[in-house]
């Protein structure tokens, strides 16, 4: 697939950028080379080849989700620098 400066002007305008003339060319050659590239690894045989998400080995390390008693009231309140019925009190935001 060969790319033009029209199609460069139109993938330009669809990102909402502002390609001046002079960088047209030079934008036009960077996507063909982008493609080309593209096309060589399409070549590549990878029958056999299991698809991953990642190249390294990763899993996922989380703990066991374990419902847990909370803190009382009293105590979540413990440090509040102000409270006011049993709430925290914070300064009002909207008037």
């Amino acid at each position: 697939m060969k790319v033009t400066t029209k199609d460069v002007e139109y993938i330009a305008q669809l990102s909402r950028l502002t390609i001046p003339e002079s960088e047209m060319e030079k934008f036009t050659e960077q996507f063909n080379q982008i493609l080309n590239y593209a096309d060589i690894l399409n070549e590549l045989d990878t029958k056999g080849i299991e698809p991953t998400a990642h190249v390294l080995p990763l899993s996922n390390v989380l703990r066991e989700d374990v419902a847990v008693e909370g803190v009382s009231q009293e105590v979540a309140l413990m440090n509040a620098p102000a409270v006011h019925d049993g709430g925290f009190k914070v300064p009002r935001v909207i008037e």
